[in-house]
């Protein structure tokens, strides 16, 4: 009887799974476990086991050596060629393992799990035929455990991908719900936040308006506190003012009476010198005239002083004037010219001896009134609004009962000369003012007329010539034509020139100005008048070369645009006869203003509207769009 021996050492492990954890068991523990092993493998497998045990090894003494199974006899009457080819196929290596940790279960799915655990079986003596069909019986049952394995991890696999994008469905979620609840919570924070603000800006607004209210009862119990002491004030003055009145009545009949008398003795001396005045002024105009007809006969001359103002010749030649003397040959000026300053300027000393009179024997002051109207005139700007609102609050001011009229009319004589001076003096502007206010107070217009010849002898216009026996000394001379004195020192003659511009220029501007439904009893008409008598009468030096050009420049455009061809008789005139005479002289000084006057006339910058003559509808920031019709509109 052949025999196979099993290999002397089982492997430790079988599929990663501890075969022998104790190696030291009794043969019959071995035999009791896999009696009980078969049974259950037997119980348990679906295909049939071949082998069966034919005897128990109870008693069996345990042989160091692995135990040896045999063949039947039949099988030892296999040909020797047989044994040998099948001696690698019966040739089985025991396998021992634990089965203590093995779970047996009478269902199903006990396939799935024995399908992991090592199997291994006793081999009784069989054919060679059975033991083939056994091992293919059992690799194509390990191959259907196999294949369900595969289907059951490949189900698992599904599952856990299901269950895998349910995860990511439902974190996907809440991400969306948590994202969804931050923008809530953000949007509840913003709207709490905003409550939070309206609420304390409604608290700091209630609070706000409590402390006004308190403040304002304050101020009333304040303002009511402060009028009950100025009424006790009040009551007290009055009082000591009426004593005071009564004491000072006595006083002031005996000194007004002493002042009627002393008025009425110096209103005689100036008639009685006016009359002597009149007189030699004629005499001498007279004796003048004489020679001048006997020298002068054949000579042109312009009539300055003609009903219609036009120029009328009187002979032919090249000398252009004919001069009319007061006192020689010193002053020189037309003499209905003069006649005019003497009766302006007697009206405005007249006035202002009553405004001293009535300043001292008022207890009022008329300071404030002053200070008002020379603000009004500072806040003139060559808008129409601004002119209207101007002239009408000034005329408030002048017809206001609480102020003398004399007093605020001479103020605003005052104030609108000196502010020819100023750099942002708006000189047609302040001509439509002048003309808005005269037409209302026509009293304003002669005491202005005053102020300007007092102030610029050119005006008139009238010239002083020097001369050693008229005056002491050229400073006396400087002060008589207007040279202001600072400090006992006499303003240079480019500051008198200035002044002297400037003032011009204010008076040529008046003299243009027409408005229409105003009349302008100061007009065009006289601006004529000024410029044939200033031909006529004065002389061509620097001072009336300067007056002359900043007339022009201002009352040229009106004076060409109503009397045509007179107008430019006379342009052509100062062209020929009067700027060679400022050539003549041979001052260096004079060529600025000589080429000033000639490309006046020559370039016809009288045919064009002088910037600024046209007041604006609005004020502009940076660009002056001029009307189609200038200066025209309605104030009142």
């Amino acid at each position: 009887m052949g025999a196979f021996k099993l290999a002397p050492r089982c492997p430790q492990k079988v599929h990663d799974i501890v075969v022998d954890p104790e190696p030291n068991w009794s043969f019959e523990s071995l035999s009791s476990e896999l009696h009980s092993l078969e049974k259950k493998l037997h119980d348990s497998c679906s295909i049939p086991v071949p082998f069966t045990k034919v005897q128990s090894r109870k008693g069996v003494k345990r042989s160091p050596m692995a135990f040896v199974m045999s063949l039947s006899n039949e099988e030892t009457e296999l040909s020797e060629s047989e044994r040998e080819e099948d001696h690698d196929l019966s040739m089985v290596t025991a396998k021992r393992f634990n089965c203590d940790d093995l779970y047996m279960s009478d269902s199903d799915s006990s396939d799935y799990e024995l399908a992991f655990d090592a199997q291994s079986y006793l081999m009784d003596e069989v054919g060679l035929v059975e033991s083939a069909l056994f091992e293919r019986s059992h690799e194509h049952h390990l191959q259907v455990q196999q294949e369900d394995i595969r289907n059951q991890l490949s189900a698992i696999e599904t599952e856990l991908m299901t269950e895998q994008e349910k995860s990511a469905s439902a974190f996907a979620r809440i991400e969306k719900y948590r994202e969804a609840r931050k923008e809530l919570e953000r949007k509840l924070d913003t709207h709490y936040q905003r409550k939070i603000a309206e609420a304390l800006d409604n608290h700091l607004t209630a609070i706000q308006r409590d402390h006004e209210l308190k403040s304002q009862i304050e101020e009333r119990r304040i303002r009511s506190d402060a009028a009950h002491e100025e009424a006790k004030r009040k009551e007290r003055a009055f009082h000591e003012e009426r004593l005071r009145q009564e004491r000072a009545r006595a006083e002031a009949e005996a000194k007004l009476r002493f002042e009627e008398a002393k008025m009425a003795a110096l209103e005689a001396e100036r008639r009685a010198a006016k009359e002597a005045a009149e007189k030699e002024a004629t005499e001498a105009s007279k004796r003048i005239a004489a020679v001048a007809s006997q020298q002068e006969a054949a000579k042109p001359q312009l009539n300055a002083d003609s009903s219609n103002m036009n120029l009328q010749p009187q002979g032919s030649g090249s000398n252009r004037t004919k001069k009319s003397q007061t006192t020689g040959d010193v002053v020189r000026a037309a003499q209905t010219a003069l006649t005019l300053e003497q009766g302006r300027l007697l009206k405005l000393k007249e006035l202002e001896e009553a405004n001293r009179t009535l300043i001292m024997t008022s207890n009022m002051d008329f300071s404030n009134h002053e200070r008002h109207i020379s603000r009004l005139i500072r806040q003139i700007r060559g808008i129409k609004e601004n002119v209207r609102v101007k002239a009408s609050e000034l005329v408030k001011i002048l017809k206001n009962p609480s102020c003398p009229q004399s007093i605020s009319v001479v103020a605003f004589a005052k104030k609108v000369v000196s502010h020819c001076e100023s750099p942002d003096n708006a000189v047609f502007a302040c001509g439509h003012v002048i003309v808005l206010v005269a037409s209302q107070v026509p009293q304003a217009m002669d005491l202005l007329l005053a102020e300007f010849h007092r102030a610029c002898i050119y005006t008139v216009p009238k010239h002083i010539v020097y001369s050693k026996s008229a005056f002491e000394s050229k400073e006396a001379y400087y002060k008589d034509i207007g040279h202001r004195e600072d400090g006992g020192k006499l303003e240079s003659v480019k500051d008198y020139l200035k002044r002297l511009e400037s003032y011009m220029k204010l008076y040529g501007a008046l003299v243009q100005t027409e408005v229409q439904g105003v009349p302008n009893i100061h007009g065009p008409k006289e601006g004529w008048a000024w410029l044939a008598r200033f031909l006529n009468v004065l002389p061509a030096n620097m001072y009336t070369a300067v007056a002359l050009n900043a007339f022009l420049q201002t009352a040229g455009f009106v004076l060409f645009r109503k009397y045509k061809s007179q107008f430019t008789k006379m342009l052509h005139i100062i062209l020929n006869d009067f700027l060679n005479a400022l050539r003549e002289r041979g001052d260096s000084e004079l060529n600025p203003i000589i080429l000033e006057i000639q490309s006046y006339i020559e370039d016809n910058k009288f045919c064009q509207e002088p910037e600024g003559r046209s007041l604006q509808g609005q004020l502009l920031s940076s660009v002056m769009v001029p009307e189609s019709e200038p200066s025209r509109g309605h104030y009142y």
